[in-house]
């Protein structure tokens, strides 16, 4: 089950077909989908859980906790809707693009991809742009 809920933060409304979009980049990547929580806030509340958890002090548009137990999905995603918004603007893309290029970035993210290398960050762009072009 993917839910969405709201910190700090007015409510967007989000496309209904991207959950079942997520679902599908679930199954297509080998998983089965658990409980897969995305809680869209600002920049400042991503901030401090990026402080408080992971002893890092910078904003950041996505960070993904993993409760991945086998083959089930299952996580918390925290998404910066303005830091979205802002590189959306940087990249001369769109915000709905934007985000769902971040959404299914925390799934590839709870499916095992990782993004620290630059070999690791271009194997997770290509799979971001496989999926956008499938939604």
């Amino acid at each position: 089950m993917i839910e969405y809920f709201f910190e700090d933060i007015d409510q967007i409304q989000i496309e209904s077909t991207i959950k079942e979009w997520l679902i599908q980049l679930i199954k297509s990547e080998g998983f089965k989908v658990g409980q897969v929580n995305y809680i869209f806030c600002n920049d400042e509340y991503l901030l401090k859980v990026n402080r408080d958890f992971l002893n890092h002090d910078y904003y950041t548009d996505v960070i993904t906790f993993d409760y991945v137990k086998g083959k089930t999905v299952s996580g918390d995603i925290f998404v910066s809707l303005p830091r979205i918004s802002e590189n959306a603007e940087q990249l001369g893309s769109s915000f709905v693009t934007e985000l769902k290029r971040v959404l299914a970035h925390g799934i590839l993210h709870l499916c095992g991809y990782k993004d620290k290398t630059t070999q690791e960050a271009a194997e997770m762009r290509n799979k971001e742009e496989f999926y956008l072009a499938l939604i």
